[in-house]
């Protein structure tokens, strides 16, 4: 099985070599996001490895439900994969409670990609220059600041949440759809957020947005002078973004694990991995069960947090 991972060749039941045509690879994201870009430059490698073309669908809509419940109802043969976020896979089964299909049961788990960390930032006009300054005046003014996400119950907002709520501050929640979240941001209508490192790296360096803590387990390689929220006073505190690999419920071991082989491959080219901490992700990979196992412990953190925060998507 492995041997046909490094060979770039999965054995069907029937005969066939896969991959024999090309391979969808859906996104349920508007081209030029995160999903996107990350899916669109392991695909680009796929396509050399496997010599079939891997061909990115973009399928927005619902917090990347639409896309997600079209390879739930694909066939199960290796032609229709999923590239997908932290959002549809481990926080819309909770937040969204008329969900059609249950991502945990009815996809496999290939790979995970990357972890990309939201940043916490705040305009300049924050007397803040460290988390601890932060939650200081944030206490001393509870209720009076406000932060932006990208939409109800994403990364972003439930990163705010879970820092509020640790921290022991009130501060308001403005959902917003895509970028404008980032401009009231930027004008100083609003005063923090947890955004993508991708979407502020630019605005740190301008000197435009404080960078105060990172939500992931460990430092981001993409900002490596920015401390963790967790070793800042909150350990545990986990709540960044992961893309990964995944196919729909019953697609041949073989082929999952010649895809796993080949994206662990392409993650340890030293060209890609470079590109990618140099757009605010950190590469991942690892075995299918490793990924499935760690999808788990995001939805059930995730779970809670949604359950407790009280957002329920319309």
């Amino acid at each position: 099985m492995l041997g046909a991972a490094v060979m770039g060749l999965a054995p069907l039941a029937l005969g066939e070599t896969w991959p024999a045509r090309p391979v969808r690879v859906v996104v349920g994201f508007t081209a030029g996001g995160t999903t996107d870009l990350l899916a669109r430059n392991v695909s680009r490698r796929l396509d050399e490895k496997f010599k079939q073309p891997f061909v990115v669908d973009n399928k927005p809509g619902a917090g990347g439900n639409l896309g997600t419940e079209l390879v739930v109802r694909s066939p199960a043969d290796g032609y229709t994969l999923l590239v997908a976020s932290v959002g549809p896979i481990a926080v819309n089964p909770t937040l969204y409670p008329k969900l059609p299909y249950n991502p945990l049961t009815e996809l496999m788990p290939i790979v995970l990609l990357a972890d990309v960390p939201n940043v916490l930032v705040v305009h300049p006009s924050v007397p803040a220059a460290t988390l601890e300054e932060f939650v200081a005046h944030a206490r001393a003014n509870s209720g009076q600041l406000n932060y932006c996400s990208t939409g109800i119950g994403t990364s972003s907002h439930l990163s705010g949440f879970l820092l509020a709520k640790r921290a022991g501050f009130e501060a308001t929640h403005v959902p917003y759809k895509g970028a404008d979240a980032l401009k009231d941001l930027l004008s100083g209508r609003i005063q923090f957020m947890f955004a993508t490192i991708p979407s502020v790296r630019q605005h740190i360096a301008a000197g435009a947005l404080r960078a105060l803590a990172v939500s992931s387990a460990r430092r981001s390689r993409s900002l490596p002078d920015v401390p963790t929220v967790a070793e800042r006073g909150y350990p545990g505190f986990e709540a960044g973004s992961w893309f990964g690999f995944f196919a729909p419920k019953g697609t041949s071991v073989d082929v999952v694990s010649a895809l796993n082989g080949a994206v662990n491959e392409i993650l340890a080219v030293p060209a890609v991995e470079s590109a990618m901490v140099a757009e605010g992700a950190d590469p991942v990979g690892g075995t299918p069960q490793q990924f499935g196992a760690f999808v788990q412990r995001e939805f059930e953190k995730w779970r809670a947090v949604v359950r407790e925060s009280g957002a329920v998507a319309e």
